[in-house]
């Protein structure tokens, strides 16, 4: 358990693979090696007589340490090269050869070329960690970005859900609170009226609660699918045994073959986009099913389940918009509409392998087609 730590202090030290240069400044650095070291030299074989070969390296190492600034590591290694192979032909006796006469001179060349390799290295190093220390940044920004987002769909949440809990709550404890009145004789047809309005006003805290449930399985990958043959007959009946159906009607024969779906999810589907047809479409839902040969699509036959409505129609530019979720495309105060039924809608059919596409109606209103694989018959 004691070996990982002299590892990891290894690849401390060695050097990354990326660079924290630009090819632009790579290239400013190679300009300075091939024409910057030429005109030093020559500036510093007019000097040579006047100054020390030390002090001449040290102007030597400043160039170097220059273009590692400018270009990193390997033009800085470069300068180093070169600059020690005209150090050694035009400044150290004797000239014009590479036989270096003194010891001191060997000694101030090996310094110069191990200093300037230090210095070629620790600018590298410099620079990566600076393009890291800038990518930490970038990435705590977006995730900061991130937070906030979350924190925006939070406020979204909470104003939607605390008026959607909100109103059914009060009318359900009016209604509750009325009928505990002793000192009133309630008709009939009044009791029946206030506990009409108990069980709508819990249906709907049930439809709310449910599409929470609901969009939180889908945005943490929780969602469980069982695909299998589904009746539509079946499911579309039971998505409408409420009071609401008596505004719905269907057109899907008793023998039209099953869609390879979750019965369960499907049903959510549908009750969905009926509760959202009938938000704009009070009196006029219909749903139909028909089959696609899927010619020159290469899928296969398809089911089409539609669900029309034929109220004042979304425009094109904004259906996008409608599978958004805490969306709300009106100002409605009507049922559950925290803003998910669609976004629901659409998680579950592209969970089930299906897709739902919006179009307009003919002579207005809006058309949800879900599309979903037909059941081995």
């Amino acid at each position: 358990m004691s070996e990982p730590a002299p590892v990891a202090a290894r690849s401390r030290w060695r050097l990354p693979s990326g660079s924290g240069v630009s090819p632009a400044r790579r290239l400013i650095a190679a300009v300075l090696v091939v024409a910057g070291l030429p005109l030093l030299t020559v500036a510093l074989v007019a000097a040579r007589g006047e100054l020390a070969l030390g002090s001449l390296l040290l102007l030597y190492l400043l160039a170097v340490v220059v273009v590692a600034a400018v270009g990193g590591l390997t033009p800085g290694l470069l300068a180093a090269a070169i600059s020690f192979g005209l150090a050694n032909w035009f400044l150290t006796p004797p000239y014009h050869t590479l036989v270096v006469a003194e010891r001191d001179s060997v000694v101030e060349l090996v310094v110069f070329v191990v200093a300037a390799v230090i210095v070629s290295a620790t600018v590298e190093l410099a620079a990566r960690d600076r393009v890291t220390y800038q990518e930490r940044l970038a990435a705590q920004a977006a995730q900061t970005r991130e937070l906030a987002a979350a924190d925006r769909v939070r406020t979204a949440l909470i104003a939607a859900v605390g008026h959607d809990l909100r109103t059914p709550l009060a009318s359900a404890k009016a209604a509750v609170s009325t009928l505990r009145q002793d000192d009133v004789e309630w008709r009939e047809d009044q009791r029946a009226e206030l506990l009409a309005t108990i069980e709508e006003s819990t249906d709907r805290l049930s439809r709310v609660i449910t599409n929470l449930l609901d969009m939180s399985r889908l945005q943490s990958d929780a969602l469980t699918v069982r695909p299998g043959p589904v009746g539509l007959v079946e499911v579309v009946s039971r998505a409408l045994l409420s009071e609401r159906a008596r505004a719905v009607t269907t057109d899907i024969p008793d023998d039209f073959p099953p869609a390879w779906a979750d019965a369960g999810l499907l049903e959510r589907v549908v009750d969905n986009l009926v509760e959202n047809a009938l938000r704009f479409s009070p009196t006029g839902v219909e749903i139909t099913a028909e089959l696609d040969g899927g010619a020159g699509g290469g899928r296969g036959e398809r089911i089409c389940l539609r669900v029309v409505d034929h109220g004042p129609g979304v425009p094109p530019e904004r259906w996008d918009r409608m599978f958004v979720p805490f969306q709300r495309l009106d100002d409605r105060g009507q049922g559950s509409n925290v803003g998910l039924g669609l976004a629901i809608a659409q998680g579950f059919t592209q969970a089930m392998g299906g897709s739902l596409t919006p179009s307009v109606t003919p002579g207005g209103g809006l058309t949800m087609t879900v599309d979903l694989e037909v059941a081995d018959r």
